[in-house]
């Protein structure tokens, strides 16, 4: 089984904890496709060259469990300084293959990703977003990525 398919139990397991003391909510109506949008979205926030752009896809207290990074980020500032390091090489960001669940106000986008850098460099990474809706958007409650163990 792919390590892919056995983190997503963990991972929903994760979401419905999260919410079992939650009282009776409406859920925000959504589909893959919005979902697969959100990355778009992070994605060219990143390119913006603006690391409060980027922390702004994040909630209050989410985690970053960065790529090129072994600090867990949790703050703004901890967040901005990752994105701050990381967005110097100009990093473009592509999905090449996801799964993607969807539950009550909650959604996980997993899989695995591409960075492309100016230099001409190249990270392949596994990654997991979760995501929660707050308010009136999609926010990200917590981002693991890292690179693939092995190099082909």
């Amino acid at each position: 089984m792919s390590l892919v398919r056995q983190l997503i139990p963990v991972f929903l397991l994760f979401c419905m904890t999260v919410h079992a003391d939650a009282v009776a909510e409406s859920c925000h109506a959504t589909s893959q496709k919005d979902i697969a949008a959100l990355f778009e979205r992070w994605n060219d926030s990143l390119q913006s060259g603006d690391p409060a752009k980027v922390v702004a896809n994040y909630a209050p207290g989410s985690v970053l469990l960065p790529t090129l990074s072994n600090r867990p980020r949790v703050s703004v500032k901890e967040k901005a300084d990752y994105f701050e390091h990381f967005m110097t090489g100009k990093p473009v960001g592509s999905i090449d293959r996801r799964v993607i669940h969807l539950d009550c106000n909650n959604a996980i986008d997993t899989g695995l990703y591409t960075f492309r850098f100016a230099d001409g460099s190249i990270v392949k990474a596994r990654y997991t977003f979760t995501y929660q809706w707050s308010d009136d958007r999609w926010l990200i409650t917590s981002h693991h990525s890292s690179m693939m163990p092995e190099r082909n």
